[in-house]
């Protein structure tokens, strides 16, 4: 089963394209900066685009 849930996500960002985009972005910025929103054992996910998903659910990231 994948964490979060794509549904959770899409009631948070609202279509899927943002969602691909946002994640893509945050992804290669956590790879480059090594820079995160949570505390390391927070995370399930071990990769940076399962940390940005979880991020997102979290909302620790926001839309402008």
């Amino acid at each position: 089963m994948i964490y979060p849930s794509i549904d959770k996500l899409l009631n948070q960002v609202g279509s899927k394209y943002l969602l691909v985009n946002i994640v893509a972005k945050r992804a290669h910025e956590i790879e480059e900066t090594k820079h995160y929103q949570l505390k390391e054992y927070e995370y399930v996910s071990k990769k940076p685009i399962g940390r940005a998903l979880e991020e997102i659910a979290k909302n620790k990231l926001t839309l402008k």
